[in-house]
Order: structure tokens, then sequence, then C-alpha cells
């Protein structure tokens, strides 16, 4: 009954914001997220939004709440409401046969954003994010960059394991653990101490995973931890810490910035100690142009657009950041 109360409140916020767009005569364009409590949708979805009403469409915005039945439903609404596009993190990739069909038998756009999906023929729906083999290949690197700085595997007195924080049913976190576990054992890494900690994207789940495989392993003093994106590496710095593991003894290395950031601007000693930043300013703009492009230009989406990223310190965070992401940083 929850469910289906959100679903009919989801299409009753869909139908009224296309009216509005219609009563315009403007292309309405909606970007629905997977989930929007995160700084990282905010930012996508706010730039999104400050995009499209910048090149003369119409906006809005929509939350799956991490609900796969929400997403197909916002997208249906969407569609038969008269959208003309769609943009969409979706919160299960399996669900994108289903959404890509509905657009293109409607005739309306649909572009993927951060999470890619496939239509019911298996070719890959036009993607706007990040490269996961590289943003996993930086996050990894970096993490065999302070294991050389910190000389732990040098150091016969010290026992050095790795968390690697991975959501096995979304492609792209996938790529990025894949990349991050080759460089640590390239950087000579035991592969039998590199521990894969399984949860569905959120620090909560992260936690309540990587609690028993630390228990299960009092013998590692030292802890590389990195994943998925910054809320599943901030889960396993949590778990540490309540195992009683001084952030000295950690390097963590996040993916996405918007939690690893948080202690650096407090002051707090943390186990983050490097982060691979991704912006959600920036998918948020190119998703919107990509969009107007299609629609009101008739240029056809790219198959990739890929989005830059860069890897943020505590000493480099302040000068690499945007101003409204770095104020995030401080909330």
């Amino acid at each position: 009954m929850k469910r289906t109360i959100i679903v009919l409140l989801a299409a009753l916020l869909v139908l009224t914001a296309v009216s509005a767009a219609l009563a315009d005569d403007k292309p309405l364009f909606i970007a629905i997220n997977k989930s929007a409590d995160q700084n990282y949708f905010i930012d996508l979805q706010t730039n999104f939004m400050q995009k499209a009403e910048e090149l003369g469409a119409e906006s809005k915005v929509f939350d799956a709440k991490l609900d796969p039945s929400l997403g197909v439903s916002l997208v249906d609404n969407a569609i038969s409401a008269g959208a003309a596009g769609i943009a969409i993190t979706v919160p299960d990739q399996t669900i994108g046969p289903a959404i890509s069909k509905a657009a293109r038998d409607a005739g309306v756009v649909l572009i993927a954003t951060d999470d890619s999906i496939v239509d019911e023929n298996g070719n890959n729906v036009p993607f706007v994010g990040f490269d996961g083999t590289e943003m996993g290949r930086q996050a990894g690197v970096a993490g065999a960059e302070l294991l050389k700085e910190y000389g732990w595997l040098e150091d016969p007195d010290k026992k050095v394991g790795a968390l690697i924080v991975n959501a096995e049913t979304v492609s792209v976190i996938v790529q990025r653990c894949v990349a991050e576990e080759e460089e640590l054992l390239k950087a000579g890494m035991d592969k039998d101490l590199i521990f894969t900690v399984p949860y569905t994207g959120e620090t909560l789940s992260a936690q309540d995973a990587a609690g028993p495989i630390i228990t299960a392993n009092p013998d590692v003093t030292h802890w590389v931890v990195t994943g998925g994106n910054d809320e599943g590496v901030l889960g396993a710095l949590n778990a540490l810490a309540t195992a009683g593991v001084s952030p000295d003894n950690i390097l963590g290395i996040g993916v996405g910035g918007n939690e690893s950031c948080k202690p650096w601007a407090a002051g707090i000693e943390s186990g983050f100690k490097a982060c691979v930043w991704v912006s959600g300013i920036s998918v948020g703009t190119k998703a919107a142009e990509v969009l107007y492009d299609a629609v009101v230009n008739g240029i056809e989406p790219p198959e990739f657009s890929i989005a830059d990223t860069f890897l943020l310190t505590p000493e480099n965070y302040q000068d690499i950041m945007d101003p409204v992401t770095l104020a995030n940083c401080s909330l």
C-alpha cells in the first residue's frame, strides 16, 4: 500500500510539472535520480535545471528513492504526459530495457546519467557520466602511491589488508572496484588480504558488511579502503572505527568527494587520505545540453559523454572543487 501511494503521488507530481511546461510552450526535460539524499545528486539536479532553463526549456527533477518500480513509473508518467526528454540515474540497471523501449516507442529522448543501461536489444542507451574503469584506476593508483609513501608493505611488523566496497549489481561500480584491486595487486598487496565488501550503495549497508570482515581478520594491523563511492568507503571507515582501528592505520581513498571532504573541512582526523572527485554539477549540466541538442537541434546524443575526474587530498581539495561543492563539504 505504501509503495502504491508513493507511485501515485509521483505520477501526480510529474503530470503537474508537464502540464505547466506545455502551457509555456517549452520542451520539458525531466531528470530522475535514484536518490536525492546525496549532495552529488543535489548538485546534478540543481545544475540540470539551471542549464535547461538557461537554454530555454522547462525542467523538473524527481527522486526514485532507490525503488526500481518507482523509477519505471516516473518514466512512464513523464512519457504519457508529453515530456520531450528524460535523463535518469536508474535505481537498478535491470529496468533499462523497459524504460528505453517505452521512451523510444513514444518518441521521447532518453539518456542515462552515472549508471549505464542497455535497451531491450542489448544496445547502450546514450550515457552522460564518468568512465568507471578510469575512476577505479585513479583510486587504486592513489592507494598504491600512499602505500609506497607510508612504507607499510616493506615493514614486517605491519600486516596490510584492503577493503573494497562493491555493489555487484551496478556495472560502473564493479568497473571501479576491479580496477582498484588490479592497482593494489600491482603495488604488491597480497590477494588473500584484499576483501570485497558487498553493499547497496549506502553508508550503513557498507558499515554492516565490513564489520564481520574486520572482526574475522584481527591480525590485520593496517587497512587500505576504497570502493564504489564515498558512501561505501565511509561505511567501511566507520566499521574500522568501531573496531578500534586508528585513522593513522587507514588509507581511505574515496570516490565521489561528497563525504571525504567533510572531515577535511572540519579539521577532523580521518581515515580519508585521498579521493577521486566526480562532480554532479558537470554531469547535470552536460545532460541538459545533450537533451536540448537532441530535442531542439536534432543532434543525436553521443553514445558516451564522459566528464573529467580529479584526485583530491586534504591539501589540494579547496583549490580544485567548485564553490558549490566546497560549501557542501562544510555541511
